[in-house]
């Protein structure tokens, strides 16, 4: 049976999935093909339910609750630290009400965090690898930026603004859930069960043997050096990776609770993880 898993094109998700893609174990009679696409595009096809497996913006669940439960695995969070605003100079927080934002997409969670912390910020969206590149062509003052951004940015001359993990850290004591992976409803729970033990076991292979799994997850990271992959690698694949937590559960609950209020998501679904 094959089973279609959709993620970034990034090198954390390759370290995850190091294990799953390259057949290091049996699989059970499971058969995996990964799709690499952007991460709005995948919150869009969630939307669809076109994958069996897939990552998304944890902003984008509550859309999709009627067709996907969470995985306790593959959390990306941002522990102190997560979706950035940086521009080519110096700009004040007080005066970002006055420009315009280029942002990753409306789905994103760092949209999300984005417009929890001032509604009032105008925006455009655009791709979020074009958003550091734009920014330096002068096309916008500022960007929202994700993946391996957060560690470039500054060796391309551009400033911090403020740093939406951190902001969130300050605002909660929790971590920032920036991204998931669901699995569709209708395959099942004892086959939910059987690919969430086999991602997890995958996500721990790479934890276990990270020299060969970052060596394949350097493919993933463009033009980072391999010390900066690494350090990449270690913020979005550690042990939230592995499971959520209560920890972890609770900070989804707040994020998405404090949108539904603030009037950014629309609808209110309950937080439903697969569980053993």
């Amino acid at each position: 049976m094959k089973i279609r898993i959709a993620h970034s094109p990034d090198s954390d998700d390759a370290f995850m999935f190091y294990a799953l893609a390259n057949n290091v174990f049996g699989t059970g009679g499971l058969e995996f093909e990964h799709i690499l696409k952007d991460i709005e595009t995948l919150n869009n096809e969630a939307l669809k339910g076109t994958y069996e497996v897939s990552a998304i913006s944890i902003h984008a669940y509550p859309q999709v609750a009627d067709k996907y439960v969470l995985l306790p695995t593959g959390s990306s969070m941002g522990d102190q630290y997560g979706p950035m605003i940086v521009s080519q100079k110096m700009i004040g927080e007080q005066d970002l009400e006055n420009i315009v934002v280029a942002v990753p997409g409306l789905m994103t969670t760092a949209f999300l965090a984005m417009r929890l912390y001032n509604p009032k910020i105008q925006f455009e969206v655009v791709p979020f690898d074009q958003i550091i590149p734009q920014i330096k062509q002068g096309k916008y003052q500022a960007g929202l930026i994700i993946h391996e951004g957060q560690l470039t940015y500054a060796e391309q001359g551009l400033y911090k603004i403020i740093d939406m993990g951190k902001w969130w850290y300050e605002k909660t004591n929790l971590p920032l859930p920036l991204g998931g992976n669901v699995i569709r409803r209708d395959l099942g729970k004892p086959l939910m069960k059987k690919i969430s033990d086999l991602i997890k076991k995958s996500i721990q292979y790479s934890l276990d043997n990270r020299k060969d799994a970052l060596e394949y997850a350097l493919k993933f990271a463009g033009e980072m050096k391999p010390d900066l992959a690494d350090q990449f690698v270690g913020m979005y694949v550690n042990h939230w990776t592995l499971d959520y937590g209560e920890h972890g559960r609770k900070a989804i609950r707040i994020l998405l609770d404090e949108g539904y209020k603030q009037g950014i998501i629309g609808i209110n679904k309950k937080i439903e993880f697969l569980e053993p």
